[in-house]
């Protein structure tokens, strides 16, 4: 049984054209190589012939995934929510104690992320050690590189 995962509504939609893309675009694609490895003759020596057909199973697999992933996608409505606490969608500013630098951060679902853009997922270890937090509050967090300690300033919406 797959978990609810909660979106913004652009992020539900990018998922969603994803999907259709490769529904489309990404099945006509895997036909056409299969119909090319195919005209090249004896199947059962056919190395171009087997690698478009485990290509389309990627592919019907890829699809599947997102499929379900939509199926259970709920998109957030961040009227009622807590605007004290850091939840998902969040805005958190935060200062790393060690190194006195300012980070600011939007708490997003996992597709959604892209810490180039400043997002981070709520799935993630720092995602995680923000959650239920508010501003005033520190947080130590273990990564991978060891223990970050954050201090909270600011959480908006």
């Amino acid at each position: 049984m797959a978990s609810v995962n909660y979106y913004t509504p652009e992020g539900l939609q990018k998922l969603k054209d994803e999907l259709q893309d490769l529904k489309i675009r990404g099945r006509a694609k895997a036909a056409e190589d299969l119909r090319e490895a195919r005209d090249k003759g004896d199947l059962s020596e056919n190395a171009e012939y087997d690698a478009a057909k485990e290509a389309q199973g990627l592919l019907e697999l890829k699809i599947s995934k997102l499929e379900e992933i939509v199926g259970n996608a709920r998109v957030i409505d961040d009227t009622n929510m807590d605007v004290t606490k850091v939840l998902i969608l969040s805005k958190v500013k935060l200062k790393n104690l060690k190194n006195n630098m300012v980070l600011d951060y939007v708490l997003v679902a996992e597709e959604e992320a892209n810490l180039a853009a400043g997002k981070i997922s709520v799935k993630s270890p720092i995602g995680k050690g923000l959650l239920g937090k508010s501003a005033g509050d520190t947080a130590e967090i273990t990564v991978p590189a060891g223990k970050l300690q954050f201090q909270i300033l600011e959480v908006s919406r």
